[in-house]
């Protein structure tokens, strides 16, 4: 495992994942990667449901991890892939909290009320792979509480605290969206010269809405 990344989706996680793989440090596993091949969904499905962790099969094919469903299992990869740096891909919460409402939630209650657009560019979640969001980050990180503002506040604050005290500091690299960091520190942690190209910026609100058949938002991040 070349990098572990254990921040929230709705971080940067598409522009990251992107980055990695530029630079031959991918495959970087993403939620979008099991939206776009079910065939993989199933250990996922069974750490999600059962608590079964093969984490060789979760992973087959990958060399590095970012979004969800990775980082709520954050502790433990640390632990099983010892020698990988991590990554803490962060935003500050008011955005990012907006961002995850206008996008991964909004695709969940459209899905639940059969209004996704019949034909988007690209296909849902597959049922199992509700059942793995639904249980990972609304049951386990969010515990039921997506729609309490303040304690969403509260539990991400304490997230990214809780990383910071657990990681050594000479392992973890902090990556703010807000600061538009790019390459360097990504560069740095996997030790390697920081490339000379763009550092891609993708999947908005408005790209992940059009992707999945949500209609457009206006003065959306």
């Amino acid at each position: 495992m070349n990098l572990i990344g254990v921040g929230f989706g709705r971080t940067g996680t598409m522009s990251i994942k992107t980055a990695l793989e530029d630079v031959g440090q991918g495959p970087c596993f993403h939620m979008i990667d099991l939206i776009r091949n079910p065939d993989i969904v199933d250990p996922w499905h069974d750490a999600a449901i059962k608590g079964e962790k093969d984490w060789d099969k979760m992973y087959a094919g990958y060399n590095a991890t970012i979004d969800l469903p990775g980082c709520t299992f954050w502790k433990e990869l640390i632990e099983v892939y010892p020698e990988a740096p991590v990554l803490l891909n962060v935003r500050d919460f008011d955005p990012w909290y907006k961002s995850l409402h206008n996008t991964v939630y909004a695709l969940r209650q459209a899905s639940e009320k059969g209004e996704l657009t019949p034909d988007p560019n690209r296909p849902p979640p597959s049922p199992k792979l509700w059942e793995v969001i639904g249980t990972l980050l609304y049951k386990v990180d969010f515990q039921g509480n997506f729609e309490d503002e303040s304690w969403m506040r509260e539990m991400y604050a304490n997230r990214i605290e809780e990383i910071k005290d657990t990681v050594p500091s000479e392992r973890l690299t902090v990556w703010k969206l807000e600061d538009n960091p790019g390459w360097p520190p990504i560069a740095e942690a996997l030790g390697i010269e920081t490339p000379d190209t763009p550092f891609p910026h993708l999947h908005d609100t408005a790209e992940f809405r059009s992707e999945f058949g949500l209609p457009p938002l206006e003065n959306a991040a």
